[in-house]
């Protein structure tokens, strides 16, 4: 299965991002806010099986967001199917 971000909200500052299957059907959800030198990452995804997908999409997407920033702090917190996931070289400069 296919996933993909789909723009539910969109700031400056902050941004919800419906996570979507190919058929269009929501799957999960990420959050980002902004805050002076730190952004806060929250994401869940309900299905188990597209693990490797989801940080495939997520960390590619966070790497660009930290370069209009370069000294931000990222904290994150990501789960799929309720288990905490770890996204491999997450930098948190």
């Amino acid at each position: 299965m296919q996933i993909y971000f789909s723009p539910e909200f969109l700031k400056e500052n902050a941004q919800v991002l419906n996570i979507v299957d190919d058929k269009n059907k929501a799957v999960g959800y990420m959050a980002f806010l902004m805050e002076s030198d730190k952004m806060y990452v929250y994401g869940q995804l309900a299905e188990e099986g597209v693990k490797e997908d989801f940080k495939d999409l997520v960390k590619p997407y966070l790497e660009g967001l930290t370069k209009l920033k370069p000294n931000l702090d990222v904290l994150s917190y990501l789960t799929i199917g309720g288990q905490k996931v770890e996204l491999e070289n997450e930098e948190e400069s």
